[in-house]
């Protein structure tokens, strides 16, 4: 199982209730009586802090069903914590989207809200409506947090827009993370943004100017900064393996797994609804009519199989698709395999493919569902 000091070692654990009450290294203490079960590996539930929805729902509809739909699609592949992810529109449709959300978070269907823009660069909008993209004004910054009623842990912004340096300050200022992305600034405004507080890479590499030996542009700057984690999309459309194994070796402040899932993820081929915009998915992969890429169609069970087919190192992988993402956004009691934690839980097989999910003490895919590992 995953220990929480990052290894990969033969383990138990103790399950009262929805919490975690006993771990330890090595066989089951006879004082903590009979095994109920015994896996070949154990993962805290996975954390997923860029979701815009699955199982053919959004998170942004304002819809409470299609909120609940995508939350269990992506809990029956193992995150048993995320955020729900809103796409760029205008102000009164994202207040009328982060009050739907807050009732979906106090009935623990999501964990919070990550904002993805709509303080976007018009150049690097990716999957963003350029007709609702804006300038990040104070009051526009408060207004949205507001709204969100603390639920707002991280907001994507572009750093070189009017207002963006000050935008980083106020959010960080205010507890939520600042992360930069869809943004065509330069090296030196990026290193402004994380000495103004900018924390988090918005998916590096996408939707930002890609690295140059004489004009570096963010993403050696974001790579380069301790402060920084890096959110990367392993589905082999996002990142080239190579580049995928790079990045996560290269990040000072660590790295995260995302899903980036879009409304078509874990679904059929078809057409899909993204904010204002439809994006098409064919042959498992979600694009915009023009060909441009619009988020993904991974659960986080295959973001984890891809990360180790790039040739990395299962344990840290598995920290990037657990505790890495739930400390970064200020998560606690999840993500990790100690006492006291929610008792969420993800059984995997030799093959890493899913055999059972454990969420706040109940099982989301008994283990029988799966097939005993």
């Amino acid at each position: 199982m995953l220990h929480p000091d990052g290894t990969l070692a033969p383990g138990w654990l103790v399950v009262r209730g929805d919490r975690i009450v006993r771990t330890g290294a090595g066989f089951l203490p006879e004082d903590a009586g009979s095994a109920d079960l015994e896996v070949d590996l154990l993962s805290p539930g996975f954390v997923d802090i860029h979701c815009h929805g699955g199982g053919g729902a959004s998170f942004g509809s304002g819809d409470p069903g299609q909120v609940a739909a995508a939350a269990g699609a992506h809990r029956r592949e193992g995150t048993t914590s995320l955020l729900a992810s809103l796409v760029s529109d205008e102000l009164p449709a994202l207040e009328a989207q982060l009050a739907a959300l807050d009732e979906a978070a106090a009935a623990g269907e999501v964990d919070g809200v990550h904002l993805e823009g709509p303080w976007l660069s018009p150049a690097r909008c990716g999957a963003h409506d350029p007709a609702v993209l804006s300038h990040p004004s104070a009051d526009a910054v408060d207004r949205l947090l507001a709204a969100g009623r603390g639920r707002v842990r991280m907001v994507t912004l572009a750093p070189e827009l009017p207002g963006g340096l000050e935008a980083v300050r106020r959010l960080a200022g205010a507890g939520v993370v600042a992360a930069v992305g869809h943004t065509e600034a330069d090296a030196r405004t990026v290193a402004r943004a994380v000495a103004a507080g900018a924390t988090v890479a918005t998916h590096l590499f996408n939707a930002m100017p890609p690295v140059h030996h004489r004009a570096p542009g963010p993403v050696p700057v974001l790579l380069d900064a301790a402060r920084v984690v890096v959110e990367l999309v392993a589905d082999g459309v996002h990142l080239h393996p190579l580049v995928l194994r790079l990045a996560a070796r290269a990040a000072r402040g660590g790295w995260v797994l995302v899903t980036d899932a879009m409304p078509g993820a874990l679904a059929a081929d078809g057409d899909y609804r993204l904010g204002r915009l439809t994006a098409q998915v064919r042959d498992g992969v979600a694009r915009l009519p023009d060909g441009a890429v619009a988020g993904s169609t991974l659960g986080m069970s295959r973001a984890v199989r891809t990360a180790v087919a790039a040739g990395l190192p299962l344990a840290e992988v598995l920290r990037a698709a657990t505790v890495v993402p739930a400390r970064t956004v200020g998560l606690t009691g999840v993500g990790v395999l100690e006492p006291g934690a929610r008792a969420d839980l993800v059984v995997l097989d030799d093959d890493l493919e899913v055999r059972g999910v454990l969420r706040g003490g109940d099982w989301v895919v008994p283990v029988s569902a799966g097939g005993a590992p």
